[in-house]
C-alpha cells in the first residue's frame, strides 16, 4: 500500500484504508521520524476499532493498553525511551507481541530485532509538507 495525503482530515480515510488492506492483520510497526504522525494514525486506527478510552503515546509508560468495541484487547507500544533491549524484556514484550491481540508499535527502530517474522510494516515520511504512507506486510 502507498498513499500520500497532506491534510490531518485525510487522516480518518487513511487509517480506515490501512485496516481494509490489511484485514486479518494485527501487528502493525510503525516507523517514521518525530512528529511525522505515528501517533495521529494510530488514534484514528484505534478509533476505527472501536476503541473509547484517550488514545494517546506511551511515550513514559512504554505500553498503553485499550480495548476494541468488541472488546479485544489493544497494545500501544512506543520505544522512545527505551534505552537498551533489556527493558524490552523486562517488559515481557513477548507476552503482548505473540498474543495474537492488535499491536502497534512506534520508535520500532529501537527493538526491530524483537519483532515477530509476520507483521506489517508501516513507514511514514514527509517530503515538502506531503505524508507518504508505505506498508507492506512482512514475512521474515
Amino acid at each position: 500500500m502507498k498513499r500520500t495525503f497532506d491534510s490531518t482530515a485525510e487522516v480518518p480515510v487513511v487509517a480506515k484504508e490501512l485496516l481494509e488492506t490489511f484485514s486479518g492483520e494485527r501487528f502493525f510497526a510503525f516507523f517514521g521520524k518525530m512528529g511525522v504522525g505515528k501517533t495521529t494514525l494510530i488514534k484514528e486506527v484505534c478509533r476505527h476499532l472501536g476503541v473509547e478510552d484517550n488514545v494517546c503515546s506511551p511515550t513514559f509508560a512504554i505500553i498503553n493498553s485499550y480495548s476494541t468495541a468488541a472488546g479485544e484487547p489493544v497494545y500501544h507500544f512506543d520505544f522512545y525511551r527505551l534505552k537498551n533491549l533489556d527493558e524490552a524484556y523486562d517488559i515481557g514484550y513477548e507476552e503482548y507481541f505473540y498474543s495474537g491481540d492488535w499491536v502497534f508499535t512506534e520508535w520500532t527502530e529501537k527493538i526491530e530485532e524483537l519483532l515477530p517474522e509476520h507483521y506489517v510494516r508501516v513507514e511514514i515520511e514527509e517530503k515538502n509538507k506531503v505524508r507518504i504512507l508505505t506498508a507492506n506486510i512482512i514475512n521474515d
